[in-house]
């Protein structure tokens, strides 16, 4: 996983918790890479799950929940670092069909070893988004949180509902528009 994941997040737990969690869940990790990431490397995924994890022991706070608000956070650290992305799509349905056909590829091109999920796309019902995520790692509560980050930027009226298709790793995501009739 890309280091920039690794820094946004403990960025987001700074700032809605406090410099001294950000050490004490990065100490009692026992992480091999010792907590210290950079934008540009690459770490382990198992990494993130255990600051989240210890994250979740010190707030109380679900660990669903907390990768869900880091996905919600991530979101907006991308739109800062990569705004052209938002402004070439005027709504959330428009954007997030370009997940895997646009934005993945440019990520490749600056992350050829970037191990990315996939999307498979539906919207043969009006108002409808049915979204498939397909990963290898078990983030979908990640991908619910960039959604939910996607549709509060745009700030359309839309409805998710999620069904978990295996450990965490395969989910899909239907999204709905306000008013529209399934």
């Amino acid at each position: 996983m890309k280091g920039m994941v690794f820094t946004a997040f403990l960025e987001m737990v700074e700032s809605k918790f406090s410099l001294k969690i950000a050490d004490d869940i990065i100490e009692a990790s026992a992480l091999p890479s010792g907590g210290s990431y950079t934008t540009v490397g690459t770490y382990d995924h198992n990494e993130i799950i255990k600051l989240v994890i210890e994250l979740s022991g010190r707030t109380n706070i679900p660990v669903a929940d907390l990768v869900r608000t880091f996905g919600e956070y991530l979101f907006s650290q991308l739109l800062d670092m990569h705004p052209y992305f938002m402004e070439q799509n005027s709504s959330v349905f428009e954007f997030l069909q370009k997940v895997d056909s646009y934005i993945h590829v440019e990520v490749r091109k600056l992350y050829p070893d970037a191990e990315l999920p996939a999307f498979q796309y539906d919207a043969s019902i009006p108002g409808t988004l049915m979204m498939t995520y397909q990963s290898s790692r078990p983030f979908a509560d990640l991908a619910e949180g960039l959604i939910i980050g996607c549709i509060a930027h745009y700030g359309e009226k839309i409805d998710i509902q999620r069904e978990n298709l295996s450990d965490g790793s395969s989910a899909r995501f239907v999204l709905t528009q306000a008013g529209s009739d399934l």
